[in-house]
């Protein structure tokens, strides 16, 4: 027990800090109110610095699980990418009750606020990730994957004071309760299937299976159903449809949220229970891979041609983030190894991506409303170079234009599927990353190279400018990482050493 508290210290130290936004956002004083995101940063920043101390080498020879050194490397990369959510988020909650305080208009009501709340659910959903990676049995794994999804309900209706913001909540929590009524269905079949619930000992019953050559069929229906449970978490078809009405109808900041956190504990979910079958020599079950299979050609496939009917930046980089799930399900089946290290790497990279590209929605107004139309874009150069500019580099990212970040995180999923075998699959993610060129190539050329539009002529800077400055040091990530990148590909590697394959003896660990 004193094992499984010491590897959940990050998951405490966003837990105090949760408790302590919650009360903070109490405060009548508006200075205080106003330190909000400063003190959820701060204890990110110190969650960042724990985890590579909790994941120490003498410390990760005693874990236990499936994925015993996987935290160090998602951990540490939640808590950077938390830190600029954390900035796209300031000055948006209260934005107008904070105006009427200040002016004198209404009194201070604590039962009016909302920003205490937002930042604490903000770090109770990425709790909700990192405890993914120390699951080792089904029913943490569906409580950290609910604690990763409830929070963001509510932070979607929270974050705009419109109808549609409403909207998109009720229909993002109605979807997410069907998928979660899915999964964990499966996880009823894998418990009847297995008589257990813990992951290791599945793990045990399924390598005795594979290698007598009679899997239960049972526990494959069950890993179906969990895979397709899943897939709503990372937006993958055919769980995809709430994606683009959400993303639009929340604030751009909550979209940047959605866009990674969801996917980031959906991805390690997925990681968990496919580890549990094994992808051994002969690689997952074929009724496994088949499923994945028709999910990652229909996800980028369908993400791809819905990005391409839009006019609002929003829902097309709703889809994007569909079929940038597509992209990851290469890896996924491709398994230990390149594989699994290239979705880790991948759920960095596009976690920089998706923030820049949204910072800079998130950074701009018109009339006080978000900027969601290509037309918004158009020129954005001639009034706002750098934001211009960082747009342009996010897009090019997610393009997987070289040598930025994103052709570096594409090339390593590519390779992991070939050398996998999965040379048709492969194939058919080119063309789509070949499709995806037309609509991102407008989100790169509009800004720089359009001329500007009678919409884009009335945008103005927000009153904040941490979401800028988020954008900005984004685009300069993508931009400069790529020296970096196999230093951040071994350090995924290393995150997977202790994976175990299912159809293989475990080895001593350090032996």
């Amino acid at each position: 027990m004193a094992e499984k508290l010491w590897f959940v210290i990050p998951e405490l130290i966003l837990f105090g800090g949760a408790v302590i936004v919650s009360v903070l956002g109490l405060s009548p004083r508006r200075v205080i109110r106003e330190q909000l995101p400063l003190i959820t940063c701060v204890f990110l920043a110190i969650a960042f610095i724990a985890t590579p101390i909790v994941y120490s080498v003498e410390r990760v020879d005693l874990a236990t699980g499936l994925l015993p050194e996987l935290g160090r490397y998602v951990k540490m990369s939640v808590c950077l990418i938390g830190v600029l959510l954390a900035m796209l988020s300031v000055g948006l909650i209260d934005r107008r009750l904070e105006g009427d305080l200040g002016s004198g208009r209404v009194p201070f009501d604590a039962l009016r606020t909302s920003r205490g709340e937002y930042y604490a659910f903000f770090l109770l959903s990425l709790i909700g990730v990192m405890l993914c990676c120390s699951a080792n049995d089904l029913i943490w794994l569906f409580l950290a994957l609910e604690l990763t999804s409830l929070p963001t309900y509510i932070m979607v209706a929270m974050s705009r004071g419109s109808r549609k913001a409403q909207e998109a909540s009720v229909k993002y929590f109605f979807l997410g309760a069907m998928a979660a009524a899915v999964f964990l269905y499966g996880f009823a079949l894998l418990y009847g299937a297995t008589g257990t619930i813990e992951l290791t000992a599945m793990q045990s019953i399924f390598r005795e299976q594979r290698l007598a050559g009679d899997l239960n069929p049972v526990a494959l229906v069950g890993l179906i159903l969990a895979i397709l449970g899943v897939s709503f978490k990372i937006a993958a078809a055919p769980m995809h449809f709430y994606a683009a009405d959400v993303y639009e109808g929340a604030a751009s900041s909550v979209t940047a949220f959605l866009g990674f956190v969801p996917k980031a504990a959906g991805m390690i979910a997925l990681i968990a229970l496919l580890a549990t079958v094994g992808w051994g020599a002969e690689g997952l079950p074929q009724p496994i891979v088949t499923t994945l299979w028709m999910m990652a050609v229909l996800t980028m496939t369908l993400g791809n041609i819905g990005a391409l009917l839009q006019r609002s930046v929003k829902r097309m980089l709703a889809y994007s983030s569909i079929a940038h799930s597509g992209y990851m399900l290469i890896g996924i089946i491709a398994g230990p190894g390149l594989g699994v290290n290239a979705v880790l790497f991948y759920l960095l990279v596009y976690g920089l991506m998706n923030t820049g590209a949204f910072g800079v929605l998130a950074g701009l107004e018109r009339q006080g409303q978000e900027i969601e139309t290509l037309e918004d874009l158009a020129g954005l150069r001639q009034r706002h170079p750098a934001m211009a500019w960082a747009m342009a580099l996010c897009a090019g990212s997610l393009l997987g234009f070289p040598p930025l970040l994103g052709f570096i995180g594409k090339l390593y999923l590519f390779i992991a599927g070939v050398e996998a075998g999965q040379l048709p699959l492969v194939v058919i993610a080119a063309i789509n990353s070949a499709i995806s060129a037309w609509y991102y190539l407008m989100l790169v050329g509009m800004p720089i190279l359009a001329s500007p539009s009678p919409r884009s002529e009335t945008i103005v800077r927000t009153p904040a400018a941490w979401p800028r400055v988020a954008a900005l040091l984004t685009a300069i990530a993508v931009v400069v990482l790529p020296v970096f990148a196999q230093r951040l590909l071994d350090g995924a590697a290393q995150a997977t050493e202790g994976m175990v394959d299912a159809t293989n003896e475990q080895e001593p660990r350090g032996g």
